[in-house]
C-alpha cells in the first residue's frame, strides 16, 4: 500500500494551485492540522466517454449468447405499438 503524502492546512492554503494540479494529475494527499490527519484530498473518478473497440470486442467474447426472439418479445411487452401521431390534438 502506497502512503499518501501529508500536507498541512497551511501548505494547502499557500500552495493550492500546485496541489490542485497534482490532484488533477492523479495524486492524493492527507491534509493535516496541528500534525493530525483531518481529511483526504483525492482526485474524482472520471467516467470514460467511450470504450475502445478492442476492449469492447474482448468483453463481448465472454458475454452470454442473446436469444433474439426473446429479446424482441420482451421489447414488445413493454413498448406501446400505438402508431398514433403523438402531436395530433
Amino acid at each position: 500500500m502506497t502512503l499518501q503524502p501529508e500536507i498541512s492546512q497551511r501548505d494547502l492554503r499557500l500552495r493550492s494551485k500546485e496541489i490542485m494540479d497534482a490532484v488533477e494529475g492523479g495524486q492524493s494527499f492527507t491534509v493535516t492540522r496541528d500534525g493530525h490527519g483531518i481529511g483526504e484530498l483525492v482526485p474524482l473518478r472520471r467516467r470514460r466517454q467511450f470504450v475502445p473497440r478492442a476492449e469492447f470486442g474482448a468483453m463481448s467474447r465472454t458475454a452470454p449468447a442473446m436469444d433474439l426472439e426473446r429479446f424482441r418479445s420482451d421489447q414488445d411487452a413493454v413498448l406501446d405499438d400505438d402508431e398514433a401521431d403523438p402531436y395530433a390534438r
